[in-house]
């Protein structure tokens, strides 16, 4: 994934940015990743195998944990269901706006 991540324009601010740094537990716990993440000049937050606890990273993964839970709930965004990439992308981002207004509706109330 982060290899076919690229860095993006941002118009306002007229420069190219990146992400700054990188979550993930134990199971990436690897040095020749650490090292290949450090390469690409992002910053490395991997809790070490037998060392740390991976509930400091709970609070970040967390929130997309969350998010794909909230999107697996719409049957049609399961890669079996709709095979066409465009339409998978249409739906998920007519999910991803459905999870938004249900979200806001529950806050404004």
């Amino acid at each position: 994934m982060i290899a076919g991540l690229q860095s993006r324009h941002d118009p306002d601010r007229g420069r190219r940015y990146k992400p700054r740094k990188l979550h993930a537990d134990k199971a990436y716990d690897q040095p020749d990743l650490r090292k290949w993440v450090r390469g690409k000049r992002i910053g490395v937050r991997i809790a070490r195998k037998g060392i740390e606890s991976s509930e400091r990273l709970g609070r970040h993964r967390w929130v997309i944990e969350r998010t794909m839970s909230w999107l697996s709930g719409y049957r049609r965004i399961s890669p079996r269901c709709e095979r066409n990439p465009r339409n998978y992308l249409g739906f998920l981002g007519l999910a991803a706006a459905l999870c938004c207004y249900k979200r806001y509706v529950r806050l404004a109330t």
